[in-house]
């Protein structure tokens, strides 16, 4: 058949599912296409004397349908699609000329210009399907695909949902402050917000790239009246959101990571609105890592403990038990504790923990203000007020602090 150049090719979807599709050939082709056409929920027949392992392993599951042999004439009987992309030309161009004459549309991996068909570069972000085709240059395919892709999941290139976008609270976790630390899902959700009422320590910046017609809410400035600050954000929540908006709270790290997020969730379900969590990079392992401190390392420490310092060790509202935690050999990691920490080193210490142990205080982590200090447990309550560490500032108390590219 002859092909016409200067004719783009036409963009379809397939519906493949419980359809035969037959692939020819078990190698990198086949290793690379195969998942998308399980997928799609192809009924697949793969023809080859050997395969990847890969593959092997997809007809070992049930995935695919496997003949170990060589193609033969007669093979692309019934089938409405066929991947050619066998070593051997021969049976490529035997197989080509089957799916020609009785009207299969295949693609070949070997011959473009022999195709009936080509397979775009595909791309998927929540539902939504792209397919680039850019005729004989499969990169720029590629690099396109991506481009849009990676618009999509970040939220930069705004793609809201029209049809079936159902009002409700999306609890994102925004990650330690690097506004590149959210989640791809907690970006998208963003952009598709109608209200967003964030922390003070959620990723500001990213609130710059909001449209023009997203409401952001301070949460530190609800007017709490005869409400708790929790209350009050709790009821701007529900209001929003029974008004029929998309609403996005955006948090400080993890919403379940001492972010009060349950507290919103259960909130919500009492009033029978969904509710969505996204879960975020915790502060807790990511700003330690970005001050070059691993929280554990073969050798050193075989576990990490997070803990709340927002409550002195000798308040009675305190949950934490210090004297279980100072006998601890692993990584104590302490967050909303730069105003506790001469007080909990102190019971660290009467509790047993040497007073040479190592200790970091990474302030601003993640961003450009990042900084950090060094102490022991024996200084540090000092060393706070020295150095003027103010909050948001992770401590790290451990050997591990001793090690890394930070130190």
């Amino acid at each position: 058949m002859a092909q016409h150049a200067d004719h783009p090719a036409y963009p379809v979807g397939l519906r493949l599912s419980g359809r035969r599709v037959v692939v020819v050939g078990g190698g990198q082709v086949a290793q690379r296409r195969l998942p998308s056409l399980i997928a799609a929920g192809a009924d697949i027949v793969l023809v080859s004397p050997s395969a990847k392992a890969s593959v092997e392993a997809m007809a070992a599951a049930g995935e695919i349908h496997w003949e170990r042999r060589r193609y033969e004439e007669g093979d692309l009987a019934g089938a409405w699609y066929a991947l050619i992309a066998s070593s051997d030309p021969e049976a490529n161009r035997t197989a080509s000329a089957e799916a020609e004459r009785d009207r299969v549309w295949c693609v070949r991996s070997d011959d473009a210009e022999a195709a009936t068909a080509w397979t775009p570069a595909t791309g998927r972000s929540e539902g939504v399907t792209v397919a680039v085709l850019t005729g004989r240059d499969p990169r720029r395919s590629a690099a396109v695909r991506d481009a849009i892709v990676e618009g999509l999941r970040e939220g930069t290139l705004a793609a809201p949902h029209h049809r079936t976008r159902t009002p409700g609270v999306a609890l994102v976790g925004g990650g330690p402050g690097d506004p590149d630390l959210i989640t791809v899902r907690g970006r998208r959700l963003l952009a598709e917000a109608d209200v967003v009422i964030a922390d003070r320590l959620g990723p500001r910046d990213l609130l710059d790239e909001l449209p023009p017609h997203v409401e952001v809410i301070d949460a530190a400035k609800i007017p709490y009246g005869r409400f708790m600050a929790q209350e009050a954000i709790n009821s701007a929540l529900i209001e929003h959101a029974k008004a029929g908006k998309a609403v996005v709270r955006l948090k400080g790290g993890d919403p379940f990571v001492f972010g009060r997020g349950m507290e919103e969730a259960q909130a919500l379900a009492a009033e029978g609105i969904p509710c969505t969590v996204v879960p975020g990079i915790s502060s807790s392992i990511s700003v330690p890592g970005a001050a070059g401190i691993p929280v554990t390392h073969r050798g050193v420490a075989h576990e990490f403990t997070v803990v709340s310092g927002h409550v002195a060790p000798d308040d009675e509202r305190s949950l934490v038990d210090w004297s279980a935690l100072a006998r601890l050999r692993g990584t104590l990691v302490l967050l909303m504790a730069v105003d506790k920490i001469g007080s909990i080193a102190q019971a660290l210490i009467e509790h047993g923990k040497a007073p040479e142990t190592p200790v970091a205080l990474v302030q601003e982590g993640t961003t450009a203000a990042q900084r950090r200090v060094d102490a022991t447990l024996a200084t540090v309550g000092e060393v706070v007020r020295a150095e003027e560490v103010r909050p948001p500032a992770v401590i790290v108390i451990g050997d591990v602090v001793a090690l890394g590219t930070g130190h």
